[in-house]
């Protein structure tokens, strides 16, 4: 995890400590909306433009866009929803050489700009503004968000509004959670961040390609990491894990239980055996792994290890009957789906929210999963994933997570960031993988994505 993704809140503050540093608000607003302007002339080319610029400061990044793309040679016109309400938007829309017309009444241009409302929006547009963004977007040819659609909540992913799908989408300093949280994310087209001079700083941030050390002549197979992987009821998904974890770098994976196929590479030995075994370096219990009695048992035997313990499918189903964690005092990791979340941990908050909690309250590293997967720990440092190819809602591909993430935890990496890792290689591994894949195809192209981050 790299790059800071900011709250409304956080923004809010970092601009207010950009502005108390010595910059003035104009000169803000002046970089954004010049910023903005230059990506859309490279995004769009000089296609008429109709800029609709909100009452606040995003209306006012929208007059300044609009005064740069005419400067560019495009022909630009605006409409405002109302006379702007910060002093920097007045002065931009006096700025702005052209004529302004009512929102409500404006036709509609082949690149359509939409600076209405940004960050910190909490409620839904009115009716009658919300048809008239639609339709104007509608008969656009390409269609620009300043900073977020309007009618998206910044921080949690919800719609507030009915939303037309845009092409573009640029925002300043840094990334807002909706831009990557669903289901607002999928509205947004292309995400371009623009440089406006601030110094953005969250425990919030995204989940980008790690920097990995390849194996060295000192090496060998238990150093790069012995685990464990727990078989059950359903052999085939656990072996599924195990190939995964050992194709993401685990040195020594050991498919442990009885019954199943063994694929390539791969070792079978006794559960108790297994565990007792000092080299190992971490384990991982719950694909295939099954819910009955025997189950259950299994999963108190590992929990009671000294090693990271990565727990996903069968064994989180079962952890909830147990209160949903277990002290330990060695890492464990949680990789739920939405389904299995609210189930072990309840429901309540946007996504970023529910994952902290749950991570606070149980001490372990949240994996929650889906189409905007969030990693989050204790502390409250949380990272979010960019978004992976669709065609990953396939069986077999949570457990391919898992043993990707178990691997990292075996090479003695820290919890949280096994996760990242683990997420990243699984996201990157099906983007090459590419359309129609299956699980095994994610295990196949794990060395490409590996090869990635040498």
């Amino acid at each position: 995890m790299s790059r800071p993704i900011l709250t409304a809140a956080e923004m809010r503050a970092a601009e207010a400590e950009a502005i108390a540093e010595g910059i003035p608000a104009a000169e803000l607003m002046e970089r954004a909306g010049a910023a903005a302007a230059e990506a859309i002339r490279r995004f769009a080319g000089p296609l008429p433009t109709l800029v609709l610029c909100g009452p606040g400061n995003n209306g006012g990044d929208g007059y300044v866009i609009a005064r740069h793309l005419a400067e560019m040679g495009a022909k630009v016109r605006v409409a405002a929803l109302g006379e702007p309400k910060t002093e920097e938007a007045r002065a931009a829309r006096a700025a702005w050489p052209g004529a302004v017309a009512p929102l409500l009444e404006a036709s509609p241009a082949a690149l359509l700009v939409d600076a209405l409302f940004g960050t910190g929006l909490v409620r839904p547009l009115d009716e009658a503004l919300s048809k008239r963004l639609c339709a104007l977007a509608g008969a656009a040819r390409v269609r620009v968000a300043v900073d977020l659609p309007s009618g998206v909540a910044t921080d949690d992913g919800a719609m507030l509004s009915p939303i037309p799908d845009f092409d573009l989408t640029i925002t300043f300093a840094t990334l807002k959670p909706s831009h990557l949280l669903q289901p607002a994310a999928r509205r947004m087209g292309r995400i371009v961040v623009a440089d406006i001079g601030l110094d953005p700083r969250s425990r919030l941030g995204l989940i980008e390609r790690p920097a990995l050390r390849a194996p060295g002549p000192d090496d060998h197979k238990y150093t790069r990491g012995y685990l464990v992987v727990a078989g059950g009821v359903m052999p085939g998904a656990a072996a599924l894990a195990a190939s995964a974890a050992a194709r993401a770098g685990a040195g020594y994976v050991v498919l442990a239980g009885e019954g199943g196929a063994v694929p390539n590479a791969l070792v079978r030995r006794p559960l108790e055996e297994a565990l007792a075994d000092r080299r190992v370096t971490a384990i991982l219990v719950g694909p295939g792994l099954g819910r009955g009695a025997e189950a259950a048992e299994t999963l108190d035997r590992i929990l009671s290890c000294p090693h990271p313990v990565v727990v996903d499918g069968d064994a989180l189903w079962l952890l909830t009957d147990k209160g949903g964690y277990r002290p330990r005092s060695a890492p464990t990791l949680c990789t739920p789906h939405a389904g299995e979340f609210h189930r072990l941990y309840g429901d309540g908050g946007g996504k970023i929210e529910a994952a902290r909690s749950a991570a606070a309250r149980t001490g372990d590293t949240i994996v929650y999963k889906g189409p905007d997967t969030i990693v989050a720990r204790a502390d409250g440092r949380a990272a979010i994933a960019r978004p992976s190819p669709g065609w990953l809602a396939s069986a077999g591909t949570g457990d391919v997570l898992a043993g990707i993430i178990a691997a990292q935890c075996a090479s003695g990496i820290p919890a949280f960031e096994s996760a990242c890792t683990g997420v990243w290689l699984h996201g990157r591994a099906a983007e090459l993988a590419g359309p129609g894949l299956i699980a095994d195809d994610l295990i196949a192209h794990l060395p490409a994505a590996l090869a990635e981050c040498l």
